[in-house]
C-alpha cells in the first residue's frame, strides 16, 4: 500500500466540491478544534474561509511562533542543468522549447560554488531539468561530494529516483529532497505532462516514500497553484502529508506554495489563485501541521513575501537564479522562468529584520 492507493479513494472533482461547500460553521469549528484533520483544512481553505482571514492569521502567526519561534531560513537555488526529457505545458524547460541547454561541469560548479558563498548562503537547494541521461544520481553525487565542504546543508529538486539512487545522494550528502506533484488530478495530470519521465503519474507520487525509505532527513511536497482545481490539489497535498507523516514518522517535512509564473512557453494559470486565497492556503497549512516548514520563493513579489514571514512562512530564497551558472555568468536566456522577487540578499535580511524576524543561513550542520 502507498499514497497512490489512499488518493484512489477520493474523486478529484468531489473533492473540489466539498471543499466549495464548507460553511461559516464549519469554519468556526475548524478554528475551534485543538487537534484540526484535513475537513478542518477543507474549511479553512473554502469561500466560505474568506470571512474569517483575520482570526486565521492570528492563530496561524501565534502556532508559528511557538513552534519556531521568530525566525526565518535562507536558501539560495543552484541551477545544475535545463535539459529535460519532458514536455510539460507550464515549464521553461520543456522540450518542446527550442532554448539553449546547458549542464553545469565540476569546473563551472566551482565558479557557481565562489559566486554563492560571497552572497552567505549556507543552504543550497540543487535543481535540474529532469533527463538521466545527461544528469544522473552518479552526476548528482559527484556534484554534492564537491559542494559540502563548503556549505552547512544540501537539498535537491530533480527528477524522482529509485531508492538505490536517492541512497547514493543521501550518502554523498543530501539531507533535503524537494519533489511536486504540480497537480493530484490524475484525470488530467498527463494533458499537462503528455511526455517524459514526469508523465508517469504513480512514480512520481510514490516518489517521497522512496526517498523516506532511502533515509532522505527532510522531506518538501506541494502542488502547482492554478495548474488544475487549486481547492482539489490543496487538499490532496494536506492528505499526502498526513500520510507521510503517519507512515515516516521520523522524516520532517516542508509544503511549498508555488503559483505559476511567466515563462518561455506562455502557459497561463487555469485556476489562478489570488493573494486572500494565498494567505488562507498559509494559514491552513500551519494550523493542520505545526511542525511542517512553510517555503515561499522568489516567485512571489517583495510585498506579499514580507506580509507572509508574518503568517508562518519559515523558509524563504532571496537573490534567486533560475539557470544554471546563473550566478558566476548569468544568461537570461537560459533561466526556467522569471522571478517576482530580485532582491538582494542583503535587502531580504533588512525586510526580514523589518518585520521584527531574525534571518538564519543554516538550520543544522550536515554532520551533527
Amino acid at each position: 500500500m502507498t499514497f497512490y492507493d489512499e488518493l484512489k479513494k477520493y474523486d478529484f472533482k468531489e473533492i473540489g466540491q466539498n471543499v466549495r461547500n464548507k460553511s461559516d460553521e464549519d469554519v468556526l469549528r475548524a478554528l475551534r478544534n485543538p487537534t484540526p484533520g484535513i475537513e478542518d483544512f477543507a474549511a479553512l481553505i473554502s469561500p466560505a474561509g474568506r470571512n474569517h482571514l483575520d482570526e486565521m492569521a492570528t492563530l496561524c502567526q501565534k502556532l508559528s511562533i511557538e513552534r519556531f519561534g521568530k525566525v526565518v531560513q535562507l536558501y539560495i537555488p543552484l541551477y545544475l542543468s535545463s535539459y529535460c526529457t519532458n514536455s510539460c505545458v507550464y515549464c521553461g524547460f520543456s522540450l518542446l522549447n527550442k532554448i539553449i541547454r546547458k549542464k553545469l561541469t565540476m569546473e563551472e560548479i566551482d565558479e557557481e560554488i565562489e559566486a554563492i558563498k560571497k552572497l552567505g548562503y549556507q543552504h543550497l537547494l540543487l535543481v535540474a531539468g529532469e533527463s538521466p541521461r545527461h544528469a544522473d544520481a552518479d552526476y548528482y553525487a559527484e556534484v554534492i561530494r564537491k559542494l559540502r565542504p563548503h556549505f552547512a546543508q544540501l537539498s535537491i529538486e530533480v527528477q524522482p529516483m529509485s531508492v538505490e539512487d536517492y541512497k547514493k545522494v543521501v550518502d554523498a550528502g543530501v539531507s533535503s529532497l524537494s519533489v511536486y506533484q504540480e497537480t493530484y488530478n490524475e484525470a488530467n495530470y498527463k494533458t499537462y505532462h503528455p511526455r517524459g519521465l514526469k508523465s508517469d503519474f504513480r512514480f512520481r507520487l510514490e516518489t517521497p516514500e522512496r526517498a523516506a525509505e532511502a533515509g532522505m532527513k527532510k522531506i518538501g511536497i506541494g502542488a502547482l497553484l492554478g495548474l488544475d482545481d487549486w481547492y482539489a490539489d490543496a487538499y490532496c497535498t494536506a492528505l499526502h502529508l498526513k500520510y507521510l507523516e503517519k507512515r515516516f514518522w521520523e522524516t520532517r517535512y516542508s509544503i511549498s506554495l508555488p503559483r505559476l509564473r511567466p515563462e518561455v512557453g506562455g502557459f497561463e494559470p487555469k485556476e489562478p489563485v489570488d493573494d486572500k486565497s494565498m494567505v488562507q492556503l498559509i494559514c491552513a497549512f500551519r494550523i493542520l501541521s505545526q511542525t511542517t516548514d512553510i517555503t515561499l520563493s522568489t516567485r512571489e513579489a517583495a510585498p506579499f513575501r514580507d506580509m507572509a514571514i508574518r503568517l508562518g512562512i519559515n523558509s524563504v530564497s532571496a537573490g534567486s537564479s533560475t539557470q544554471p551558472g546563473g550566478y558566476a555568468h548569468p544568461q537570461k536566456e537560459l533561466e526556467q522562468f522569471e522571478i517576482n522577487d530580485s532582491r538582494t540578499p542583503e535587502e531580504m535580511i533588512a525586510a526580514i529584520k523589518a518585520q521584527g524576524y531574525e534571518p538564519v543561513w543554516k538550520d543544522w550542520d550536515q554532520w551533527l
